[in-house]
């Protein structure tokens, strides 16, 4: 800028305050409060992609706090609630209820997300992509969470098709992945 528009922007340092743009900002802070935050970030910089099991970089809550085993026995995704927490692979997992949780800590490997939440077709093209714990599916007894609505209805019509090479691919990604 120069000294000329800095004098009559009233300012030498080139910093200029802006109440109208301060405002919006203002305004945009609030609404993410007010939504709790969620609606403020891309999905994708939700979760962190670099732990074996996908967790919310923030929170620390895996499949960002949605009750994995209501995904069995209500055959949707639930909010687990703050009350009802377990610790497991480095996350902190929420329920809904305490035989939720109870379930879950007996049987973790049953009730949680395989691949640790990762999407199944991503990892059958070699790449970790989280899962969103809105678009899932159960095949064989397995939860699997998927980063987009179109995988996951890829997969729901031939699981055997992806899962092969997820399977054949996932030791070698996992090592790639923080404990």
């Amino acid at each position: 800028m120069t000294v000329q528009r800095q004098e009559r922007n009233g300012s030498r340092s080139g910093t200029v305050f802006r109440p109208g743009i301060a405002f919006i900002g203002l305004l945009a802070s609030l609404e993410c409060v007010s939504l709790g935050g969620q609606a403020c970030l891309p999905s994708k910089a939700w979760a962190a992609t670099t732990e074996r099991v996908v967790v919310n970089r923030f929170t620390g809550l895996a499949i960002e706090g949605f009750d994995p085993v209501a995904y069995f026995v209500d055959a949707s995704p639930v909010l687990g609630l703050p009350r009802f927490e377990a610790s497991e692979d480095g996350a902190v997992w929420r329920f809904r209820n305490e035989g939720n949780r109870a379930s879950f800590v007996a049987h973790p490997d049953i009730y949680g997300p395989r691949f640790g939440g990762y999407d199944p077709i991503d990892l059958a093209r070699g790449v970790t992509v989280a899962g969103n714990p809105r678009f899932w599916a159960i095949s064989g007894q397995r939860l699997y969470l998927f980063g987009r609505e179109e995988s996951r209805d890829a997969f729901v019509s031939d699981p055997s098709r992806f899962l092969t090479d997820a399977n054949m691919r996932w030791p070698a990604l996992q090592e790639t992945l923080a404990r």
